[in-house]
């Protein structure tokens, strides 16, 4: 008889952290006029809590203004065939003070599009958790699953990372384009 792999394990809050530290694109969850409405982000952890920046709009007027929000992301690791998740749910509020603000402005979080995100919200996270689970040998992930042939496994956090991590999303300093 073959060992059985456990189809789900539920990670502990540092793992979590790993994951979190490691990825930096997740989906926010937000409440818009009482429907829910989710949002990609690319988010920076600093201090315990997650950063984003925004333009004005739905997604920043959401999740600061209803303030209850969550922010998933998920991977998967191509050596042991797993898979993962997790789930921060947390209050979200706009750094405004000046001291916060210019804190904030020297984190490494840049926007991926070319139009200006001057505001930055933090995501004090009151719940972490998360999920690892097999996948079945049947399935064939592809590139949608966040993995692909150019990318490897850290060792210490089984994430499976780019060579250069952030690099092809972050080449250097943000450029806005003028009007």
């Amino acid at each position: 008889m073959e060992p059985t792999v456990p189809a789900t394990e539920i990670l502990d809050e540092p793992t979590c952290w790993t994951y979190l530290e490691g990825s930096s694109v997740g989906r926010l969850a937000v409440d818009v006029g009482g429907q829910p409405d989710i949002f990609p982000v690319n988010y920076l952890v600093h201090d315990g809590a997650l950063y984003f920046r925004s333009g004005a709009g739905t997604k920043l007027a959401a999740a600061v203004l209803m303030g209850h929000v969550a922010v998933e992301i998920d991977g998967f690791g191509p050596h042991g065939r797993t898979g993962w998740s997790v789930v921060v749910k947390g209050r979200a509020v706009q750094v405004e003070k000046m001291e916060e603000v210019f804190d904030a402005e020297e984190l490494p979080l840049y926007p991926w599009v070319a139009t200006p995100k001057p505001n930055i919200v933090r995501i004090d996270p009151a719940n972490v958790t998360g999920r690892r689970f097999h996948v079945v040998d049947e399935v064939t992930p592809d590139a949608s699953v966040g993995w692909g042939a150019d990318e490897v496994v850290d060792e210490d956090s089984g994430i499976a990372v780019p060579p250069s991590p952030g690099r092809q999303h972050h080449p250097g300093e943000p450029f806005l384009r003028p009007n």
